[in-house]
């Protein structure tokens, strides 16, 4: 507790700007024996710059402190649902990194047959697991692979001359927030399709909606509830029979991976985030990718580019015949791509069964332990998520925002909370196919600790958390006023301790 309350009074009172002294240098910076450039007009300079001088040793430890009060995969837990916030082996951050693959210019093919080869590999794989052979890894990321896929959509209908009288996209309401405005976003207009009382879409909704006028219906799959869509295959071939298309967003096949794949539903496209199942680092804004695997029919419309062989063996870059065209100067996000391609080629088909079987035993083991302290709106066996409800806790004037607040005092980090928004005071857990028994059974145990005490003390959750170096901010007022300049140490931001705001 003393080094606690120690890092309390340091922290934020203190920034780089504020330590060190003038003169002091992390780094020894030789003379400069270049020419001189001349520098800008003196009414574009400034004096008033202040930068941080500090000597190595104390730079080193300024960022080993901040690095401390982080939180990340490598850290803990970190349940979010929907995203699959999973560790990843750092193996496949090696290979990535090796230098043929990191130095490759995008420009030079020629010269960058190897990681042609790999993504070749990587297509034909991803083609593979999914079921739909023709694989696009252009998309930079998941929702920019979800609007590649419905523009390839959109394309088919053109080229059939139907896209005047099919304007309609059908969305269950459990599916990805992204579906919806994606398919608005390539000037469809949207139809929501409920949820059953079992967790799937309503089937009956579904049958009544179907015309002339359906361009597709994009489900998530498993859906946002972690759970599976009974029904489909059958589904599909109703949209089938009208004339449209299914489209399959596999934010989730980490669920079913090696089990089940989409193209045997009856999908016609799909899209994948490989951060998510395949291993990169999620989180923080930084790359990802969202391959687009489709059909035969659809495969021309494919966005450019994808890897081909030719006669010689000689790997090359090509737009198919009717391609949507490029999402970006060149092909997605590499990096990424050769860690997917690491991570499938070591764990092999048995080793991706393996990660459905344990993604969703791990989710099962947690919705076993909570039942009994939290509401379940549909009380059946999930995949590779749980949505809890938090409605009774509500009941004694306790929020999911405040549960998931106190969960930070325990040292984890909080799930995705209110969403779906179909679950009232929903509270989103995917534990993922990383986590142990004993980190599941320590999560579970803080949330029943917290259970209990939102029935005898619902006061003191609503001033979680209690134990950090920043209280609980005023979220309306960050979003509308936020202030985006360090104030400098005389003053606290806004929510530190002392100064909490609602």
């Amino acid at each position: 507790m003393i080094e606690r309350a120690i890092g309390e009074e340091d922290f934020g009172a203190r920034l780089a700007f504020d330590r060190g002294a003038a003169g002091r240098r992390a780094v020894a910076v030789p003379q400069w024996q270049g020419r001189e450039t001349p520098l800008p007009a003196a009414h574009l300079l400034r004096d008033s710059v202040r930068l941080p001088e500090l000597s190595q040793g104390e730079l080193v430890r300024y960022y080993t402190a901040l690095a401390q009060r982080n939180f990340g995969v490598d850290t803990g837990s970190y349940p979010l649902g929907s995203c699959s916030m999973k560790y990843n082996p750092k193996v496949n951050d090696v290979v990535a990194s090796l230098p043929g693959f990191a130095n490759a210019h995008p420009a030079e093919p020629e010269a960058a047959q190897g990681t042609l080869r790999i993504l070749l590999d990587l297509q034909r794989a991803l083609g593979a697991i999914t079921g739909l052979p023709h694989v696009s890894l252009a998309p930079a990321a998941g929702a920019q692979g979800e609007l590649a896929g419905i523009l390839m959509i959109r394309r088919a209908l053109e080229q059939r001359g139907e896209l005047g009288k099919r304007r309609r996209v059908l969305v269950p309401d459990s599916a990805h927030g992204t579906n919806p405005a994606t398919a608005a976003m390539a000037g469809f207009t949207v139809t929501q399709i409920p949820t059953a009382a079992d967790g799937a879409m309503d089937r009956a909704a579904l049958a009544a909606e179907l015309d002339g006028s359906v361009a597709a219906m994009m489900v998530t799959l498993p859906n946002t509830l972690g759970l599976w869509e009974t029904g489909i295959e059958e589904a599909a071939r109703d949209l089938h029979r009208v004339g449209a298309f299914v489209y399959g967003d596999g934010a989730n096949l980490n669920a079913i991976v090696g089990r089940v794949r989409y193209g045997d539903l009856g999908i016609d496209i799909a899209h994948l985030n490989l951060h998510k199942t395949f291993s990169t680092p999620h989180g923080g804004g930084g790359p990802g990718a969202g391959p687009v695997c489709a059909s035969t029919a659809l495969a021309p419309y494919l966005p450019a580019p994808v890897v081909v062989e030719g006669s010689t063996g000689t790997l090359a870059l090509h737009r198919p015949r009717e391609s949507i065209g490029q999402l970006q100067q060149f092909h997605g996000s590499v990096g990424v791509l050769v860690r997917a391609y690491a991570y499938i080629r070591t764990l092999g088909l048995a080793g991706l069964r393996a990660v459905s079987e344990n993604a969703d035993l791990n989710a099962n083991y947690l919705r076993v332990l909570l039942e009994p302290h939290y509401d379940l709106p549909h009380p059946r066996r999930v995949l590779h998520e749980v949505v809890f409800s938090g409605s009774r806790q509500r009941k004694a004037g306790v929020r999911a925002y405040d549960i998931v607040k106190r969960l930070i005092d325990y040292g984890l980090h909080p799930p995705t909370v209110y969403f779906p928004l179909i679950v009232d005071e929903a509270l989103m857990i995917e534990p993922t196919e990383t986590e142990s028994r004993e980190d599941i059974e320590r999560y579970a145990a803080a949330l029943v600790a917290i259970a209990e005490e939102a029935e005898r003390d619902p006061e003191a959750l609503e001033e979680a958390p209690q134990h950090t170096p920043v209280g609980r901010l005023d979220e309306t007022r960050a979003a509308r006023r936020p202030v985006l300049r360090w104030p400098g140490p005389e003053t606290e931001p806004c929510g530190s301790k002392g100064t909490v705001e609602r």
